[in-house]
């Protein structure tokens, strides 16, 4: 059983920045690809990004492309969102997830869930 614990969110004004963290215990983290996903009031969970196990290839929804890095610890069993940029719209409680799986994209292919963590942007 792997158990994620996000820290990191917060109130940032449009074009701040923030670095989410997700803190993997209780399993082989290099055994799992990693993602980020956010869900605003009123709408559904949507993915924002994912890293594979060793952290050769990222992948990110197409609005955050440019501004959000997505990168991994091993040695910390540690998995980061530097988001960039923000805007209201990037407005979200942000969820980390883990999968054995070799598809990212959709959250029904993720075994575990952290709690999330909110992320707001406004002036």
């Amino acid at each position: 059983q792997v158990q994620l614990v996000e820290s990191g969110g917060g109130l940032v004004q449009p074009g701040g920045s923030l670095r989410l963290s997700c803190a993997a215990s209780g399993g082989t983290f290099s055994s799992y690809a990693m993602g980020w996903f956010r869900q605003a009031p009123g709408k559904e969970r949507e993915f924002v990004s994912a890293i594979n196990w060793g952290g050769s290839n990222t992948y990110y929804t197409d609005s955050v492309k440019g501004r959000f890095t997505i990168s991994r610890d091993s040695a910390k069993n540690t998995v980061y969102l530097q988001m960039n940029s923000l805007k209201p719209e990037d407005t979200a409680v942000y969820f980390c997830a883990a999968t054995s799986r070799r598809s990212y994209y959709h959250e029904s292919l993720y075994d575990y869930w952290g709690q999330g963590t909110q992320v707001t942007v406004s002036s």
